[in-house]
């Protein structure tokens, strides 16, 4: 693989990756203002559909090109601070959404296909739903500053 080849497969994960986590939060937190079940549950169970085929192969993809570049170029990735530091960033951000985010979701998920054709959405849900988002942006700021963190090589 070239240095070429290695870095758009990074990029196009970076894209994937933070594309859909932040276009998701977005759309699904006016979906979830709409109170309607049916648009909450279509759009709860979007989420499931594009983290699997968009943010799942977006990290796939980003640490698979980052790993390649970083070895065709023959960094150390412990000993380079700016290596060191965006890896640190993106793993304690993908901790959060595999620890916190990833079970929210999950409630999430099952409680929408209950309530899918009911008449109001639960309490339990509109709280799981809060949550989601808080925690969500606050584990996407590490992610963002990944991103820097290897643009700017400081």
């Amino acid at each position: 693989m070239s240095y070429d080849l290695a870095k758009f497969v990074h990029l196009t994960g970076v894209i994937m990756l933070l594309g859909n986590v932040t276009a998701t939060a977005i759309w699904k937190f006016f979906a979830d203002r709409t109170d309607d079940p049916r648009i909450i549950a279509f759009a709860q169970r979007l989420v499931t559909i594009t983290d699997w085929w968009l943010t799942f192969w977006g990290v796939i993809l980003t640490i698979a090109g980052g790993y390649a570049m970083a070895w065709i170029a023959g960094l150390d990735l412990w000993a380079t601070d700016w290596l060191f530091w965006g890896q640190a960033l993106f793993f304690g951000g993908g901790l959060m959404w595999l620890g916190l985010l990833v079970p929210l979701q999950i409630r999430q998920a099952k409680a929408a296909r209950g309530f899918a054709g009911a008449a109001e959405v639960p309490a339990s849900y509109r709280r799981d739903a809060r949550a989601w988002l808080v925690w969500g942006l606050i584990a996407t700021v590490p992610l963002v500053a990944a991103v820097w963190v290897m643009v700017a090589k400081p």
